[in-house]
């Protein structure tokens, strides 16, 4: 339930007589201040929304941020590259693998490297199994808020699935840290291919289960259409990225527009909305799912032998075998776990289609192994801008729906 702030106060009888008519009459309907979170259910996270409401309806929307006092930035900056990675898997903490990559792939780019072929494909996979869980949990969670119990069992039965296969490929469900600058901590198995591909087999039928519980629901339906609508333009000048953006029907993506980790070599579609309301949001969170699908299942048949990681031994670090068995690799190994990778001066900007939108870095390097500064693009803190603008006029009630829509997580609003 929303918390009372504070009541207008009303003058007493003696100072009523004394005003200026107008004055009175503005006096009837005041408007009430409350706020909703940053211990609310609706808000999904340590978000506060002060709210003006003239009755039910919401007059005025200040979104107040930063309660999580995360401070990534300023860490990035007094630790070596490759030590900041953990750090990456705790913004967007629905999507690791995806943080990872993103962040590995703004600082590869300031040292020149790109990956080989299988490298390249298995971040492909880790990104794309990213966005099929994030947007099972986000559909699942949006659907509960607005009351529909049943779908948030069936998304998370699907999660945890590939909890189940993110613990086969990194040795972690939730934090997987599994990215190094220049590579990953070690090679695909074939328990983890197996196991993927039998997850896509499954996982199609049951989106499809979800979509006809949730489409032609008319208590659903009643609840998102026409809801929040975001115009074209305003999605464009907000900043908007992601499904909240193509939504609006802006037809924009980076594994497109600016195509990384080899994405031109697979087909697949960018599914965009026309009205831009939460029902388009959700349309377009479940066509992406089985878009990854189609990726995932291409990435697959087509997956190259080869190395992982760049062959620049100075920087990377070596195997673990070598390293419990050989002195030389152990000292090689001592070398780049301490000085780190030893960047050179420049400026660079990478960004990535992570499952909220674009999640970008970008990095100052005075040269060495620690960046100089470090700033995140976080889609969640940019999306959540328009707000303001676009909660008023609606009613108490229309704002979890509309909050459930936009499917921010907070850990990387408040980075």
């Amino acid at each position: 339930m929303a918390t009372i702030v504070r009541e207008l106060e009303v003058p007493d009888a003696a100072a009523k007589a004394m005003q200026h008519e107008d004055s009175v009459q503005d006096m009837i309907g005041e408007k009430l201040v409350i706020n909703m979170g940053p211990s609310h259910p609706a808000t999904h996270g340590v978000l506060r929304l002060v709210l003006e409401l003239d009755g039910e309806i919401v007059t005025k929307a200040d979104p107040d941020v930063g309660f999580l006092h995360r401070g990534d930035e300023k860490i990035a900056e007094n630790m070596h590259y490759n030590q900041f990675v953990p750090y990456t898997d705790r913004l967007d903490y629905l999507a690791p693998l995806a943080n990872n990559v993103a962040y590995a792939m703004a600082v590869e780019k300031l040292m020149g490297w790109t990956l080989p072929a299988r490298g390249q494909a298995i971040r492909v996979i880790c990104c794309e199994m990213a966005r099929i869980s994030s947007h099972l949990l986000g559909v699942g969670v949006f659907a509960m808020d607005v009351g529909a119990m049943s779908a948030f069992l069936y998304t998370f039965t699907e999660r945890e699935k590939i909890y189940d296969l993110s613990e086969q490929l990194t040795g972690a469900r939730f934090t997987t840290s599994f990215t190094r600058i220049g590579g990953q901590t070690r090679d695909l198995n074939e328990a983890f291919v197996s196991g993927l591909k039998k997850f896509l087999g499954e996982v199609v039928p049951v989106i499809d289960e979800l979509e006809a519980l949730l489409s032609k629901n008319r208590i659903f339906i009643d609840r998102t259409q026409g809801l929040g609508v975001i115009s074209k333009e305003d999605a464009i000048s907000y900043g908007l990225s992601g499904p909240n953006l193509r939504g609006s029907g802006v037809d924009h993506d980076l594994r497109k527009v600016h195509p990384y980790l080899g994405y031109e070599q697979y087909e697949f579609d960018i599914p965009i909305g026309t009205k831009g309301d939460c029902y388009d949001r959700y349309l377009v969170r479940m066509e992406e799912m089985r878009q990854s699908v189609r990726i995932l299942q291409q990435v697959l048949a087509t997956l190259p032998e080869g190395p992982i990681n760049v062959g620049d031994p100075k920087n990377v670090l070596p195997k673990k075998e070598g390293v419990l068995m050989k002195m030389e690799e152990l000292i090689h190994h001592f070398i780049v776990a301490t000085q780190g990778v030893d960047a050179p001066a420049g400026e660079v900007y990478f960004g990535a289609e992570n499952p909220k939108g674009e999640l970008g870095f970008y990095i100052c390097s005075k040269g060495g192994g620690v960046p100089y500064r470090l700033k995140i693009r976080a889609p969640s803190f940019v999306n959540l801008s328009i707000l303001s603008k676009l909660l008023p006029g609606h009613m108490v009630s229309d704002v979890p729906a509309i909050l459930g829509s936009f499917d921010f997580v907070m850990g990387e609003c408040d980075r």
